[in-house]
């Protein structure tokens, strides 16, 4: 493997991300905050580490392969949340390095659990790093590194593949900058048309940036211990809502819908079913609320239409505290957890394309026990799915579930009872943020060890990386074998 390109890029990376610190240290300096010398201490060290890393001697070839792909992904995203919890850690705003590497990872992976209690204590530039970081992470700080590194060249790809979320990753355009331009392009707009509309409701600019970052990044830390309850306003509930579901569709769909083409992207088959999975379960979340609980009809459809659309995309932001919700409405949220969002969209679990191929799978397996000679292809949106894609689903799911439960059994030697210590692991696997109990949206995972809290961490990154790019990391000698 070429390590010197891989440190090359990590060298980028760093620096990148000192730029991006800028405007909280901008803020920290305007309110004359006390996080201004940790901002300034954490981007001279990143620009010093950055340029030593960037300036190792790099083999003639500029061709990133899968296997350097893969380290740059997974050491990139390991080293971006090292050197950017230190804003948090060296201004007081958490105890310890560990609870600022998890506060960190939890937004550059738009997980948005958090061990903070009492947010509203932090610096503001402080808390303007900590929900940027959703916007950077979102759509993808190696996307973004990409667009504006030209001479990656074809090599590019390998990245994107590596990091984008979902199991087929492909380009809208026939350069890899440009298709990383254009995402980062609708990434842009929908953050500009959402800020914009909350600032018509009556946030002022830090909050409708704050919470703007955290709804297209599909991330959930907020400015406010009550989230989005805070505001008792419908119009920024349903502002907010509507965008993260937006937000859990795939941006590729967008392009086309910009070019025109509104057919083509409503006949995608994950786009409707998961327009249904959404109609469904604020239908039957708002029946059951009305049956049990509430007497309005409107707010029984307001809180289970914010609600399902902020678990299924794995934002995190809550109105009201879904905990104390019936069980039925809580066993559907806890469902959503593992569904998540489209492939290439910000939100993170499972992908409704797998659970969609995994069905046409189940329904093939029933056709054959009584025509076992048929041959019936697999198809999404019209084109057959290779049986490596369908093998690598398969795999991804089993995976998933098997981290889950041996991470949900380990997570219980904390003394927590089954459902939290489940809903912990979903909320952080998945990168959704709250859970159920003592994780649910009106607490924190402040109450767990230092050696959970790094286990939610690498879990955390084990979501956003989609398992097999971060497990690539921790076995290098099979990365030979790769093509």
């Amino acid at each position: 493997m070429n390590y010197g390109i891989v440190l090359a890029m990590l060298g980028k990376l760093l620096i990148l991300e000192s730029i991006l610190m800028l405007p909280s240290l901008c803020i920290s300096i305007y309110t004359k905050g006390t996080d201004t010398k940790a901002f300034v201490i954490t981007i001279l060290t990143a620009v010093i580490l950055g340029f030593f890393l960037s300036r190792k001697e790099k083999k003639k070839r500029h061709i990133i392969t899968v296997k350097e792909g893969l380290a740059i992904v997974s050491y990139g995203w390991i080293i971006l949340s090292l050197i950017g919890a230190l804003p948090l850690f060296l201004s007081g705003g958490v105890p310890t390095y560990i609870d600022a590497f998890f506060e960190t990872v939890s937004g550059f992976t738009t997980t948005g659990a958090t061990v903070i209690e009492g947010v509203e204590k932090l610096p503001m530039g402080v808390m303007f790093w900590r929900s940027f970081t959703h916007w950077i992470g979102g759509m993808g700080i190696l996307v973004f590194t990409i667009s504006l590194l030209p001479a990656l060249g074809v090599g590019g790809f390998q990245i994107f593949k590596a990091e984008s979320p979902g199991p087929i990753a492909g380009k809208i355009a026939p350069k890899m900058k440009d298709t990383a331009k254009l995402l980062y392009t609708i990434y842009m707009t929908i953050t500009v048309v959402q800020v914009v509309l909350l600032l018509f409701g009556g946030m002022d600019l830090f909050d409708s940036l704050v919470y703007t970052f955290g709804t297209v990044g599909t991330g959930g830390l907020s400015t406010k211990s009550d989230s989005v309850g805070f505001y008792k306003s419908n119009y920024i509930h349903m502002v907010i809502g509507t965008f993260m579901i937006l937000s859990g569709v795939n941006f590729s769909l967008y392009h086309q819908m910009f070019k025109g083409k509104f057919k083509d992207a409503f006949k995608d088959e994950e786009l409707r079913l998961y327009l249904i999975i959404v109609a469904v379960s604020v239908f039957a979340i708002m029946l059951n609320l009305l049956f049990t609980s509430y007497n309005s009809i409107g707010l029984a459809f307001k809180d289970a239409y914010f609600q399902v659309g902020s678990i299924i995309t794995t934002t995190g932001y809550s109105t009201v505290n879904f905990d104390m919700w019936p069980s039925f409405s809580k066993a559907i949220l806890f469902l959503l957890m593992f569904i998540g969002g489209c492939a290439g969209s910000t939100a993170g679990a499972m992908k409704v394309v797998r659970i969609l191929v995994m069905f046409k799978v189940i329904k093939r397996e029933f056709i054959k026990m009584f025509h076992p000679r048929a041959v019936k292809p697999i198809k999404l949106n019209g084109k057959v799915i290779q049986d490596d894609v369908i093998e690598s689903i398969n795999a991804f799911l089993a995976l998933y579930i098997i981290i889950f439960v041996v991470s949900t059994i380990l997570i219980t030697l904390e003394n927590v009872d089954l459902v939290t210590a489940s809903s912990s692991v979903a909320a952080t696997l998945g990168n959704i943020g709250p859970g159920f109990n003592v994780v649910g949206p009106a607490s924190t995972f402040a109450g767990y060890s230092q050696i959970s809290k790094f286990y939610f961490s690498l879990l955390m990154l084990l979501g956003r990386l989609e398992l097999f790019t971060m497990i690539a990391l921790l076995v290098p000698t099979k990365w030979s074998k790769l093509s």
